[in-house]
């Protein structure tokens, strides 16, 4: 079985201190591997956002301990291992699209020439190829958030963490960037976790993990792209049992 990308076990992350202490995620357990396709359901305010900000290396937790095995130390996360698509808006303003799609690809060490080459491909894909020269401020918030994908999708990463990242889109195209997302990612043998509160969007996802009060329920992942085995039906629940729901 292929290494893990990511482990949590035990998680937790406190906010603030003493009686106005807020417990965000409590104890998290959890593993992901390539190939994954994971679904986080849950109410707002429920954890999930944290609980991707860690798991993501963008935040670090207040007790329990994250790893990445398959992708080394957290300070190799960034940029092109593991990318980020945000529900609100990520472009960067002074930039063309274009240029927001080619800069990860920049700070990974591509030459402009390749660069270009591969944004150009990634906005194809989502067909904005005619939006390229345009700035953030002149596309509609649906367009931005196609970008927004394009560019993750665009440095050829091992993981996304997406956070409801089609709540921006009717529902027409939603369905329809969604089938490209995972379409790319089962190219590149990627694993991507979203969080959604959409059931149209979780139906889709081999796996669906929910978090409330900060607790996370994890069932075991389903894996049809490897063969049946005890390490691979239930992958998680039997790495660990604490805060394991299955």
């Amino acid at each position: 079985m292929a290494e893990p990308l990511v482990i949590a076990n035990g998680v937790s992350r406190r906010f603030g201190s003493g009686p106005a202490a807020t417990d965000a995620l409590r104890e998290a357990t959890c593993a992901i591997y390539p190939g994954d396709r994971i679904a986080l359901t849950g109410p707002s305010g429920s954890g999930k956002s944290t609980f991707m900000h860690l798991i993501g290396g963008l935040d670090v937790p207040s007790g329990g301990t994250v790893t990445w095995p398959a992708l080394g130390p957290r300070a190799a996360l960034r940029p092109g291992r593991i990318v980020d698509v945000f529900q609100g808006p990520s472009l960067l303003p002074p930039l063309s699209v274009i240029e927001n799609v080619r800069l990860p690809l920049v700070l990974q060490g591509l030459s402009d020439r390749a660069a270009t080459k591969h944004a150009e491909s990634a906005l194809s894909a989502f067909t904005l190829v005619h939006l390229r020269d345009k700035l953030p401020e002149e596309i509609s918030g649906g367009q931005a958030q196609r970008v927004a994908i394009a560019r993750a999708l665009a440095v050829r990463p091992a993981l996304i963490l997406a956070d409801e990242p089609t709540g921006q889109l009717d529902s027409a195209t939603a369905i329809e960037v969604l089938s490209i997302l995972l379409g790319t990612l089962a190219d590149l043998g990627a694993a991507i976790v979203i969080s959604t509160h959409d059931p149209r969007v979780a139906e889709r996802l081999d796996t669906v993990w929910s978090m409330r009060d900060g607790v996370l329920a994890t069932l075991p992942v389903n894996r049809p792209h490897e063969p049946a085995g005890p390490a691979t039906r239930c992958g998680t629940a039997l790495l660990w049992t604490s805060r394991v729901v299955s």
